[in-house]
């Protein structure tokens, strides 16, 4: 037979065990009398909320609520007290002993005596970190939102599904940007695949890209060419993978409608093998015929006076001078692709001891390094030379030095350009020197531009003529 505790004793032992398991557990509990008052709380408070339960017992617990709080834990109260729900949860914050405020979730029940309700015995755990985590992940949606919705580019989200190694890609979302873009709507092609969307052949050369960003792990760029409708054929395309849990669950792409851009590029390339091939004639094709005339025409002058040789062999000089001018001008015109440190200093004494410049005086203000292309600036320098000594006289000054903050500048003390003709002055056969072919100054403006550069002409300080060169990047 077993031997039984008295009722006395049993009763002891089951209190003892409760209070144990109040004072062990790690959620906080506290009872609240009806008027809200705190008759107890457990010592977890220490812990949670670095109080004594002392400190909190005697004190109504709407204190320690935060002011924005409190209607909403008053309405939880209430719906406990009047019956209207046997429990509710509500999350509130919590003064902390330190003066911060911790996020509580606190979960209510009603406390009766006989029958009657006498206060709340609430539940309570720390849930400061759970909270500001979705105040985060809230913040980053909303602003997520608003990029999606307002950026230029297209943007779109591909699904990654992944079993047992067949990974299949599906649309999620486009942004507003690609759709109005593409005439393509989300609801359009949500839970597609590319290869539903755009057919089977330009679906694979996607899903090939979507492939190589995944085994890349880390975003990738590439030019793609995918027909959507007549104006947008060729785009400009960034991906990079999302991860959760260690595996790639998404896919980001945000592209560009670039077809202007490749078809000018296009249009470009034909244009400079048309150059090429002209040069090439220029070169071989009238220029030995040429070589061949100015030697003949020589000889002839060493035993021959003839009052026409010499007009003959100006007008070969000439001749060749443009001949050079022209494949200069069609060579020089290509963009920039590598530069080098080039001094200022240097670069104008290499050009002024190549021109024939006379009485002429040369000027450096100051003295800076910058990136370009040495051999194709001689070009530029010494056509500025020889303009200042040709248009400006013998005994001009001219004067080199830097503009403004990222830029420079050549000018002389000559007689100047007049304003209605700067412009002109730029175009090719342009020229008011005589035997000048006129294409000098052409040939100044299309090597600066090929750096990506600015040329404008001004009045000088003495004057004359100052041309600026702005280096915009």
């Amino acid at each position: 037979m077993k031997n039984s505790a008295a009722p006395e004793e049993h009763g002891e032992h089951t209190a003892d065990w409760y209070r144990t398991l109040v004072e062990e557990v790690n959620d906080l509990a506290t009872i609240v009398d009806t008027d809200g008052t705190i008759t107890y709380v457990s010592p977890a408070v220490t812990r949670i909320l670095g109080y004594d339960p002392d400190e909190l017992i005697g004190h109504e617990g709407y204190e320690f609520v935060h002011p924005d709080d409190r209607e909403r834990n008053a309405e939880a109260v209430e719906a406990v007290l009047s019956n209207q729900a046997e429990s509710e949860t509500v999350e509130v914050r919590f003064r902390h002993a330190d003066g911060s405020w911790r996020w509580i979730e606190a979960t209510m029940r009603d406390r009766r005596d006989d029958g009657v309700v006498n206060g709340i015995l609430l539940s309570s755990r720390d849930v400061t970190e759970r909270k500001e985590y979705q105040i985060e992940a809230r913040t980053l949606a909303e602003e997520y939102d608003a990029l999606l919705n307002n950026v230029e580019d297209a943007i779109f989200l591909i699904d990654v599904k992944n079993t047992d190694g067949d990974v299949r890609f599906e649309f999620e979302r486009l942004s507003p940007s690609y759709e109005r873009q593409t005439g393509i709507t989300t609801e359009e092609v949500q839970g597609r695949t590319p290869r539903d969307v755009f057919g089977e052949k330009q679906g694979t050369e996607l899903e090939a890209n979507y492939h190589r960003c995944i085994n890349a792990g880390e975003p990738i760029s590439y030019q793609e060419e995918l027909r959507v409708d007549e104006g947008a054929r060729f785009w400009q395309t960034k991906l990079a993978p999302g991860v959760t849990d260690g595996e790639i669950t998404r896919l980001v792409g945000i592209t560009r409608n670039v077809t202007d851009r490749v078809e000018r590029e296009r249009q470009l390339r034909q244009q400079n093998e048309r150059l090429d091939e002209f040069a090439s004639v220029i070169s071989h094709d009238l220029r030995n015929p040429l070589n061949v005339a100015q030697g003949r025409a020589t000889l002839l002058a060493e035993n021959a006076d003839n009052e026409h040789l010499d007009s003959l062999l100006q007008a070969l000089d000439r001749m060749e001078a443009i001949v050079e001018d022209t494949l200069t001008l069609a060579r020089q015109g290509d963009t920039i692709t590598e530069t080098e440190s080039v001094s200022l200093t240097d670069l104008v004494g290499e050009c002024w001891a190549t021109v024939e410049t006379e009485d002429a005086t040369i000027e450096i203000v100051d003295e800076v390094t910058f990136q370009g292309d040495h051999d194709r600036l001689r070009h530029v320098f010494e056509n500025l030379f020889r303009n200042a000594v040709e248009h400006g006289g013998s005994d001009v000054t001219v004067r080199v030095g830097l503009h403004g903050e990222q830029g420079l500048y050549v000018e002389d003390d000559g007689s100047g350009i007049p304003a209605d003709k700067r412009e002109a002055v730029f175009e090719p056969g342009h020229s008011s020197a005589r035997g000048g072919t006129g294409f000098g100054l052409t040939i100044i403006k299309r090597i600066v531009e090929a750096h990506g550069w600015e040329l404008s002409l001004t009045d000088g300080t003495d004057g004359g003529a100052r041309f600026e060169i702005e280096m915009t990047k």
